[in-house]
């Protein structure tokens, strides 16, 4: 009998409940995930939902927290063995949120000659002397708080192990955008002292 319907995933999830996944454990809302995926609302909700009951999570916060990743990553490669010293790398990104990103765009570009990495949608991103600038356009502008990003090796070890010694995690590692080349770009988003917020990052190359 000739079987009907899409092949079965070899994954918990699959590839569109993952995008969708990652979204969530980023913060954003169904309106926005559903924009950024072009798809309906109604879709989004579809997948959250398929994504809760597959995974047996209660809520969207249990999924932000979720630590697993998607088979076939890069980072499934990286161990989280405890061994040896870990120490914080250096900031990699300082993200900035800014009222017109056309206008920064070029304000950035052609005011500080700041050279232009890449853009896309409502993103810009900028290399200052090896520290990525990323701006965002929101309605709040400078009103918003600067992110830093310390960057690490080892995303998901460093997680275990910042969580263990008390600090309050935002989301579990997550994947954020996947380059041309196939390198990863891995995030996990965690509070300072005073409650402010600060970012693990990673960047992880495919298999040679």
């Amino acid at each position: 009998m000739t079987q009907r319907g899409r092949p079965p995933h070899d994954d918990v999830l699959t590839p569109a409940e993952w995008r969708v996944l990652e979204f969530v454990r980023h913060g954003l809302t169904n309106p926005a995930i559903a924009a950024r995926m072009g798809a309906s609302t109604d879709t989004v909700k579809f997948h959250v939902a398929n994504i809760l009951v597959k995974l047996g999570a209660g809520n969207r916060t249990e999924l932000r927290h979720w630590p697993g990743i998607r088979r076939g990553a890069a980072l499934a490669r990286q161990s989280t063995d405890r061994e040896g010293e870990f120490a914080m790398g250096p900031i990699g990104q300082i993200a900035r949120q800014v009222r017109d990103i056309e206008a920064s765009r070029r304000w950035y570009g052609g005011v500080l000659g700041l050279t232009h990495l890449y853009s896309f949608g409502d993103l810009a991103f900028f290399d200052c002397g090896g520290v990525r600038l990323f701006l965002s356009q929101s309605d709040k502008g400078g009103d918003g708080e600067s992110i830093l990003y310390f960057r690490v090796d080892n995303i998901r070890r460093r997680h275990i192990e910042l969580e263990s010694g008390g600090v309050e995690f935002l989301n579990a590692p997550h994947l954020v955008y996947r380059h041309e080349d196939g390198t990863e770009e891995w995030m996990a988003f965690f509070k300072d002292n005073e409650d402010r917020p600060l970012a693990l990052m990673a960047q992880v190359t495919p298999a040679a």
